[in-house]
């Protein structure tokens, strides 16, 4: 069996290294090395290089491969895998010059061609080849598991593991981990939604900024942990009960299985350890992962600039404390399954929390006062149209109005800096209440409708016929755990077909397993209790994006503002999730629709935390937008609307307030002679106006002595060692995209010939052209770069040369 393929190799308990946690090493109890780091992620490397090399075999090569994992076909051989009789030397290597094996040649055991080995293989199409071949290479990772590892129980999930692949490549079966292990999640609430509780729990009176620090830790602490590799039980050296150690064992092995081996062997499905382990796991493993993660962070704080060493070493211990209080305590109310936070202890300008992506969890609930309820049956109606007056006037209302109050400097509470020419707040009362009384003059609230009608949000409509209850919006999806009701069965039918019928480019089987698939979620918009728009989609909690898979409103309800309203309402609900990015892959046909509704080409979501997770679309643009949490996007175009009427009302009071008529200019009738000064005109001085002050005027520098001083000023800046990515215009094919992102390119090459066409006529225009040349290596070059480094000292160097020649201030 081939034993080449290397594994990431595991030198003890630790947690990956990324820029915002750093390594932890639990078996060795010290800090784990650069060179480590870098072995690892070279190993995982060559694993998904192999995984390539393989997929571009040719197919006979592809046989061979899969006919040593395949059993011997021809009746009454019991020979389990072919053997080349005459193998090479080495480990072979995809080569074009590399003889390939026959279907003809004989196995080395049992003497049968290789054709009775892969006759099961002749009519499987390459998709499924390459699928089988991505499972051999983990195959051969496990193999080299099995004799590399010394603890017994884990030799054992690998060998078990090991079985189990070969047992897919055989029988042509996907992989999964049945029998007494269970299915995840194994223990609820998870650590996830626990930690997440304790936030809300602990934090939830804290202000805007302390509760934002506690949840930064919360979300670092989850981080860590699901980086963390577990002591073997027979390694721990601690003396637990029957109970716990039995516990510890069964956990150990789930790890090992859903979470451990998957990162390597990405056949195997793969789970995140906070979100299927709960508080039995985290007992475990909670003490020693506290020591040495802050024994870790001390020993690297002089590595740490101030507000992250701040964090660590000063905020997270106490945050550990406290929650290891809870971990451990018996009465804690944390780990409750019905654990439900109380709204009016929560602060109300902080966003909705779920650190580490537990589902269905928030800090704050923006539809509490916008939800009429939420079935265990796929259904969430979130139309605010369908509520009573009173439940408009719940807490969360109130604590909504206080805090708009406070943002515009009316309430008591608030205590923003005072800056000058601020609107005074007696007169922005006044304000407010003349709208208001306005507004009330037909029995109607100040608004688009009434203001001016001829420029009204998109929305408006749909929001007047959402009032009025005309429209109702619910949140549908499938489930496997319960049976939805017939009504989300009917909608659920309805939203297929309306995609089916807007979106005829989509296959209809792709759209009706992905509306059907219990892992997305539909927002439909309902009209007489039909459908008549919605949209698809799929919550990443733990990436804190989601991606859009359809969108569509029926042609005949088309330009009536209602696909506004349903994104306004998505991102209102994705905002309850704490969830701030949206993704989608949109055609030549809705790119503007999503320009429309904030999504843009410039993506704000790191490309690492979507890679892998959204599915691409041949001919379709990726587009995102990044959330607010302080806005509230269904109201949003009638909250710009009243502020503009407030802003005009200021602007009409302040004008009354500086009218004043001037008696006119009387000087002519006396005989003066023009020009006249102007602070003699009436009223100028009072309008604010000030006599310009008399700059001296420089000292005029013969040409040809600038020219001299420049030349030599350039000369010496292109001799600097730092000179060099600015000698010569940047060239297209070592950065493709820079003139997409520099508009006016300038290098050394360009001011030279500049120079010698006396186009610097004065030392602005030579000034100017070097800050060009430091500002596009500042835009389009990251901070840590080398260019960035150059561009500073070039920057330096150059006013320096010319301070020195007196052609600029010292």
């Amino acid at each position: 069996m081939s034993s080449s393929t290397e594994v990431p190799q595991d030198d003890g308990n630790n947690i990956s290294k990324t820029p915002s946690v750093p390594v932890v090493n639990q078996a060795q109890q010290q800090s784990q090395t650069a060179s480590e780091i870098t072995n690892k992620t070279n190993n995982l490397q060559r694993i998904a290089q192999k995984k390539m090399l393989v997929r571009s075999y040719p197919r006979n090569k592809k046989l061979e491969k899969l006919a040593v994992y395949s059993s011997c076909k021809s009746e009454g051989c019991k020979c389990n895998g072919w053997k080349n009789p005459n193998p090479p030397p080495q480990q072979p290597v995809a080569d074009a010059s590399q003889p390939l094996a026959s279907l003809t040649d004989p196995c080395k055991s049992c003497r049968h061609p290789l054709g009775a080995h892969v006759s099961h293989l002749e009519n499987t199409d390459e998709e499924e080849l390459n699928r089988l071949l991505r499972i051999v290479v983990d195959v051969e990772n496990l193999f080299v598991c099995v004799h590399r590892e010394e603890d017994s129980e884990a030799k054992q999930v690998y060998f078990y593991l090991f079985k189990l692949l070969r047992k897919c490549i055989l029988n042509m079966s996907t992989p999964s981990i049945e029998g007494s292990l269970g299915t995840p999640p194994f223990e609820k609430p998870s650590i996830a939604k626990g930690v997440t509780n304790f936030v809300v729990y602990k934090f939830g009176t804290l202000a805007q900024k302390e509760w934002q620090t506690m949840y930064d830790l919360a979300k670092m602490f989850l981080h860590c942990l699901n980086h963390w590799k577990l002591w073997p039980p027979a390694s721990r050296g601690q003396q637990l009960d029957e109970k716990d150690e039995n516990d510890y064992k069964l956990n150990y092995t789930r790890w090992l299985c859903f979470c451990h081996v998957p990162a390597f062997c990405d056949s195997l499905p793969r789970h995140e350890t906070t979100l299927i382990f709960g508080r039995t796991l985290l007992r475990s493993v909670f003490q020693t992962m506290r020591r040495q993660l802050l024994d870790k962070f001390r020993a690297e704080k002089d590595k740490m600039p101030p507000d992250k060493k701040t964090l660590v070493l000063t905020h997270f211990p106490r945050f550990l404390t406290m929650l290891e209080q809870e971990v451990y305590g018996n009465s804690s109310p944390i780990w409750d399954p019905d654990f439900v936070q109380i709204t009016s202890n929560l602060p109300p300008p902080s966003p909705a929390v779920s650190p580490g992506g537990a589902a269905g969890v928030s800090g704050l609930s923006r539809f509490t006062s916008s939800t009429v309820g939420s079935d265990a049956y796929g259904a969430l109606n979130i139309s605010p149209g369908l509520l009573t007056s009173g439940r408009r006037a719940s807490r969360s209302q109130e604590a909504a109005e206080k805090r708009k109050a406070d943002e515009a400097g009316l309430s008591d509470g608030a205590k923003r800096p005072r800056i000058e020419g601020d609107v005074s707040k007696e007169t922005l009362e006044e304000v407010l209440s003349e709208l208001s009384t306005d507004g009330e003059s037909d029995g109607t609230m100040v608004g688009p409708e009434t203001l001016c009608p001829t420029h009204a949000a998109r929305d408006e409509q749909a929001r007047q016929e959402e009032k009025d209850g005309k429209i109702d919006f619910h949140i549908i999806n499938n489930s496997l755990s319960h049976r939805p009701t017939n009504q989300v069965f009917l909608w659920l039918i309805e939203v297929q077909n309306l995609f089916s019928h807007q979106l005829p480019r989509m296959p209809k089987e792709y759209i009706t397993r992905l509306v059907f698939d219990p892992k997305h979620k539909c927002l439909v918009l309902v009209k007489h209790n039909h459908v008549i728009g919605g949209i698809c989609f799929r919550m990443f909690p733990t990436q804190c994006f989601t991606e859009i898979v359809f969108c569509a409103v029926t042609s005949s309800e088309q330009v009536k503002g209602y696909g506004t309203t349903l994104m306004n309402h998505l991102k209102d609900y994705h905002l309850l999730h704490n969830i701030t990015h949206f993704l989608t892959f949109a055609d030549e046909f809705a790119t503007g629709y999503f320009k429309k509704q904030g999504f843009s080409k410039d993506i704000k979501l790191p490309r690492s935390q979507y890679l892998g997770y959204i599915k691409d679309y041949e001919g379709a643009t990726l587009m995102g937008c990044e959330l607010c949490p302080r806005i509230n996007y269904t109201d949003f175009s009638r909250v710009i609307r009243k502020q503009k009427e407030i802003v005009k009302k200021l602007a009409a009071r302040k004008s009354l307030e500086t009218e004043k008529i001037y008696s006119g200019v009387s000087l002519f009738k006396e005989g003066v002679k023009l020009p006249i000064p102007l602070e003699s005109i009436p009223g100028l001085l009072e309008s604010g106006w000030k006599p310009p002050i008399k700059k001296e005027k420089e000292s005029q520098i013969d040409p040809d002595q600038l020219y001299n001083m420049l030349r030599t000023i350039l000369q010496q800046v292109k001799s600097h060692a730092s000179a060099w990515p600015f000698l010569k215009p940047v060239d297209k094919s070592e950065a493709p995209d820079y003139y997409d992102h520099i508009k006016f390119p300038m290098d050394l090459r360009t001011m030279s010939e500049r120079l010698k066409s006396r186009y610097y006529v004065h030392k602005h225009l030579f000034v100017a052209d070097m800050n060009r040349i430091v500002t596009n290596c500042r835009s389009y070059n990251e901070p840590d770069t080398e260019y960035y480094k150059c561009a500073n000292t070039i920057e330096k160097y150059y006013i320096t040369k010319m301070k020195e020649a007196g052609l600029m201030d010292k």
